[in-house]
């Protein structure tokens, strides 16, 4: 049982043949990730690192079995290639490419929505499970299987969690980058519900930031679960002025629920561990663990 991806992921690569394509499906090769070709319109039937290429998302559906895909389309064509992802069977759907404008993300959750599918970004460094399955852009080195599940708004806090958890000697089970724009796929909560549903997972490290409601949400799930399961929190952007966008396009503070001392406020009231500096988030999920 794993979380979204595992050894036996079929996954296509949209946008194979460009520059960003290229790199990434090839580490996440490299990596041991069972991929079964990609996508580039036009280019059907050539043969790119050493995978077929087809033209659309359904003919590689076809061919190849394909349930999982990643997206590297520029930002102009990417709404456009989730839905076709969608509409071909594609049952998760990982998109990394940043920029998509909102409009265009707003139709696609709406097309998504009533589909059998499961979309994770956009904006984000994709989903992994140790050993098994790299579906994105982070380092693959840094993460080991083990036995927690982090859930992260952000690349490079996903990398150091994982880095300090496989320190602590306890490994990862999945790590998912939900991305950090204002309408993304899969939210925090969602992410948060496979991992208390997840046997393999003992505990969830849930890395937010600052703006809108996503934390939050997850939090009064969680105690609503009545789950035992411990969740070790950290949101990002404790310094932010408000009204002003961080980093990521959905960082930005609108009101006084979206700063990052009330939201660590109503990840305690929940009944989740909060730490107040990311280089805390392996000693306390060692802590919590260990009783």
């Amino acid at each position: 049982m794993s979380v979204l991806v595992n050894k036996n992921s079929k996954i296509i690569v949209q946008g194979f043949t460009g520059g960003e394509g290229t790199f990434h499906a090839k580490q996440m090769i490299e990596y041991g990730t069972n991929v079964v070709g990609g996508v580039t319109p036009g280019k059907g039937g050539q043969t790119h690192l050493d995978k077929p290429v087809y033209n659309t998302v359904a003919e590689a559906v076809a061919k190849t079995g394909a349930d999982t895909s990643i997206i590297f389309v520029p930002p102009a064509f990417a709404a456009d290639a989730i839905m076709e992802a969608a509409q071909a069977g594609i049952k998760v759907i990982i998109t990394i490419t940043e920029g998509i404008p909102v409009a265009d993300m707003t139709k696609v959750a709406e097309y998504v929505k009533d589909r059998d599918c499961r979309l994770v970004g956009p904006n984000c460094p994709g989903v992994i499970t140790p050993g098994e399955a790299k579906v994105g852009i982070m380092p693959g080195f840094v993460f080991k299987k083990g036995k927690v599940g982090i859930v992260s708004k952000s690349g490079t806090l996903t990398y150091e969690a994982a880095d300090q958890v496989v320190k602590q000697g306890l490994g990862i089970t999945t790590a998912i980058g939900i991305g950090g724009d204002p309408i993304i796929g899969t939210t925090t909560k969602e992410a948060v519900e496979m991992f208390i549903n997840d046997p393999e997972t003992e505990a969830v490290v849930l890395i937010g930031e600052i703006g809108g409601q996503l934390e939050s949400d997850a939090a009064k799930w969680y105690k609503n679960s009545g789950s035992k399961k411990p969740v070790i929190g950290f949101i990002a952007g404790e310094t932010a002025p408000a009204g002003r966008t961080m980093g990521h396009a959905g960082a930005i503070v609108g009101g006084s629920d979206d700063t990052a001392q009330a939201k660590k406020k109503i990840l305690k009231e929940n009944g989740i561990y909060v730490v107040d500096s990311p280089a805390k988030i392996g000693e306390t999920v060692a802590k919590v663990l260990a009783g």
